[in-house]
């Protein structure tokens, strides 16, 4: 062809880059992900009996992964997205400074395969989710299975009085604690930090959806927040906090959601017993039991884990070696849970600054999003979706302060969803306005085109 260049519409090119299957991942393969994510989060493993025995995580992940190197010339441009490249950064540091850290033998053979998992739900998402349709059905299954794993326990609590966990009161007494249902791997923290993952989006993606949404909407928030008091989780409970100040913020109608907030602070009050009351108590200094002391011996773990961090200040103990370097070091295993904490024990300072870095582009995805939806203009689902995933982003900040995560699925499948959300708001709102000439050449190059920078940014 030369230097010849096809004139194409806009229109044109919008169905290029979104309609024809060559350049979408097969439909097969997303339904294995779809699938993986289900048989992960509801541990199928744990439910049917022999289907263990297949290791059908690994399984899964081993096909999808084969099924994508297959069709691997659908997503040329994939790693130019700033996101992308920022988590790939990380795997390059962690790779180099492996030798350099305390305990490599211990990374290789104990802590690897746990960030590998984690990091497989980072690409598996923003290589397979690429169309609105597909969104819709990953977020309609990642919220289903996390309102499945709250429902399920509190379904065996309210009829069979489970409860799963207990924390010592002191004085030889115990208060129990709503933790996951027994074929689940949850503890009552996990548990909260379930609840508060799922709330934002109920509350954005159904309030403003229509008559039948929002009576959904009011029948799933009591028995949510029911099974939060259960849990005893204080950091959930903070998190909550930060996702109504963000309701609250974007409200025109701030007084009827204090009053509705009064209200429903009464009502939970009301449903507490004195253990339950005496342990939020406790986050502003009012608790009478040991639950006093185990805030205040939070904050003193948090502190000593900053200070162990600071032993390998440069390139850290190693990838998962947290509970062993506090072992050594401080005399016990047991961790305050605080992902920051972890991240300068386990990478050091250069590792922590690269893994906040990834978190920056992270968050600067959503705000290119607003942006872009506020110039263009866009459905309420994308306004929305938008404003449920900045609170979860900022909810996930304050949360990892009482809850670890390097090695946790939670930012990079939500980091794979921001990627996948700012492309398709790239190719649907800047795309359909851009120029019509455009070059065959640029097509091709740019196939997985719906990754690479359309709008200019950098």
């Amino acid at each position: 062809m030369g230097n010849t260049v096809l004139k194409l519409s806009s229109a044109d090119y919008f169905d290029e880059q979104r309609a024809p299957a060559r350049f979408q991942a097969s439909s097969f393969t997303f339904g294995l992900f779809i699938y993986y994510l289900i048989d992960f989060f509801l541990h199928l493993s744990q439910r049917i009996p022999g289907y263990g025995l297949l290791r059908p995580t690994l399984l899964l992940a081993l096909i999808i992964s084969i099924s994508l190197f297959i069709q691997r010339e659908k997503f040329r441009g994939w790693s130019k997205d700033p996101i992308v490249a920022s988590l790939l950064v990380l795997l390059i540091y962690l790779a180099v400074s492996l030798p350099l850290v305390e305990w490599p033998g211990s990374v290789v053979k104990n802590n690897l395969s746990d960030f590998i998992k984690a990091i497989t739900f980072f690409f598996f998402t923003v290589l397979l989710v690429d169309s609105d349709r597909r969104l819709k059905l990953f977020l309609l299954v990642f919220i289903g299975c996390q309102l499945i794993r709250v429902f399920e326990p509190l379904f065996l609590n309210l009829t069979e009085g489970y409860w799963g966990s207990s924390t010592y009161m002191g004085g030889g007494e115990f208060s129990q604690r709503l933790s996951g249902a027994p074929s689940d791997v949850i503890n009552p923290n996990e548990l909260g930090f379930v609840i508060v993952t799922a709330i934002p989006f109920l509350h954005y993606l159904l309030w403003s959806s229509g008559f039948k949404a929002r009576l959904l909407y009011l029948l799933l928030m009591p028995p949510l927040l029911y099974a939060l008091i259960l849990t005893q989780s204080r950091g959930a409970l903070l998190a909550l906090l930060v996702i109504a100040f963000f309701v609250f913020k974007e409200s025109s109608h701030k007084f009827s959601l204090v009053v509705v907030a009064i209200l429903v602070g009464m009502a939970g009050w009301q449903v507490m017993t004195d253990e339950q009351k005496d342990r939020y108590l406790s986050l502003v200094g009012q608790s009478e039991t040991s639950n006093a002391a185990s805030a205040e011996g939070r904050l003193e773990g948090l502190m000593n884990e900053f200070s162990l961090g600071l032993e390998r200040p440069i390139v850290g103990h190693g990838l998962g070696t947290t509970p062993e370097a506090k072992t050594h070091i401080l005399g016990r295993r047991q961790a305050s849970h605080n992902l920051y904490a972890e991240l300068l024990i386990e990478l050091g300072i250069v590792g922590m600054f690269i893994f906040l870095r990834f978190l920056f582009k992270v968050y600067r995805g959503l705000a290119e999003n607003n942006k872009r939806i506020a110039e263009h203009g866009s459905d309420i689902f994308y306004v929305n979706l938008n404003k449920a995933m900045t609170a979860v982003f900022w909810m996930y900040a304050v949360y990892s302060l009482n809850y670890w995560g390097l090695s946790q699925y939670y930012w990079y499948l939500f980091a794979g969803a921001v990627v996948v959300f700012h492309r398709l708001t790239q190719l649907n709102l800047v795309v359909p306005e851009t120029s019509g000439a455009t070059s065959v050449r640029t097509l091709r190059k740019n196939r997985f085109s719906n990754l690479v920078d359309l709008s200019g940014r950098r």
